[in-house]
């Protein structure tokens, strides 16, 4: 299968061309934090750990060698976010890298001077987190997760890979800008498309539950799960709900698709966390965190699940499969 990379639209990983003899690190011991809306068993988690502690390693900092890095998982809940983030805060971290708006949010809150490295995040302007991309200003930059034009995208696939589709159910994080964003952005599609949508609030599991069930009551429906926090948490949930009610889903990201989704389309968010680390490096070096331009992806991925198609009937046209990075037999 071919895999495509979307051009980078901003410079900002200069410096991981440095020659490594070259790094002027500190004889104090740095600390970093790491702040992720996930538990510690998630099977999402360790990568994204990892990949970032690999990339600050090829730049020549080594956990509990030159830097301390402090990882905080915090369950995608409110409660143990604020909780994470006030014992990462007293821990007085030269730099914290937050993944995804319902962390950064309650950090910004929080504390104003730690400079952050956000990654995974959609439309930082609008959520109040930078000034400009090329010039975030303040104690913020990162890397964006995409812009709200993908999400039409993911109203294409629903049609593509089930046309009978005149229904969609949108489940949308409403304690996030960029779900309202999303919805949005599906909604001024979705004519074009002949489909009708229909918001489902994702709060907690019960009202998912429920949303889903109402929805499925009415035959040609299909789901779309936008990119957010309260999603990952409760994929499993959300992916069975979608096998028991035979509705077709597409998804933000291929983890969705190997744990039984049907399609997804969408950024390689374990690679944002290995180029933060570029990020991270600079900061520790004495850069100012507003002054380096926020980064789009460089990566996207489409994924597709034969098997959870063939469960629901759907022919998968040699078309989609051709443009596919990812097929699960």
């Amino acid at each position: 299968m071919r895999r495509r990379a979307f051009i980078n639209v901003t410079s900002g990983s200069a410096a991981v061309t440095w020659p490594l003899a070259a790094f002027a690190q500190s004889e104090r011991m740095r600390r970093v934090g790491v702040l992720v809306p996930l538990t510690a068993d998630d099977p999402e988690a360790k990568p994204r750990a990892s990949a970032f502690l690999e990339g600050m390693e090829q730049l020549g900092w080594v956990d509990g060698k030159n830097i301390r890095v402090d990882l905080r998982w915090t369950g995608g809940h409110a409660d143990g976010i604020r909780k994470n983030i006030a014992e990462l805060i007293a821990l007085a971290p030269d730099v914290v890298v937050a993944n995804g708006s319902s962390v950064v949010d309650p950090f910004l809150q929080a504390n104003r001077t730690i400079p952050i490295v956000f990654v995974n995040v959609v439309d930082p302007i609008s959520a109040g987190f930078v000034a400009s991309l090329p010039q975030p200003g303040g104690n913020v930059t990162g890397f964006s997760l995409f812009e709200y034009g993908i999400s039409g995208k993911w109203l294409g696939l629903l049609k593509q890979i089930a046309p009978r589709v005149t229904r969609a159910a949108i489940l949308r994080d409403t304690g996030l800008a960029s779900g309202s964003g999303q919805l949005g952005a599906i909604q001024s599609a979705a004519s074009s498309f002949g489909v009708e949508v229909s918001p489902i609030d994702v709060r907690d599991a019960g009202e998912i539950e429920r949303g889903v069930a109402l929805f499925a009551r009415n035959s040609n429906g299909g789901l779309i799960v936008p990119a957010g926090g309260l999603a990952i948490v409760h994929r499993g949930l959300i992916i069975s709900l979608a096998a028991k009610h035979k509705l077709p889903a597409v998804y933000p990201f291929t983890y969705y698709v190997k744990s039984g989704g049907l399609i997804s389309y969408g950024p390689d968010q374990v690679d944002q966390f290995r180029r933060a680390a570029s990020y991270v490096d600079r900061i520790l070096k004495g850069e100012k965190a507003g002054d380096l331009p926020v980064q789009a992806p460089t990566k996207y991925e489409l994924a597709i699940n034969l098997k959870t198609a063939k469960d629901l009937g759907l022919a998968v046209t040699p078309e989609l499969l051709a443009h596919a990075d990812q097929v699960i037999e």
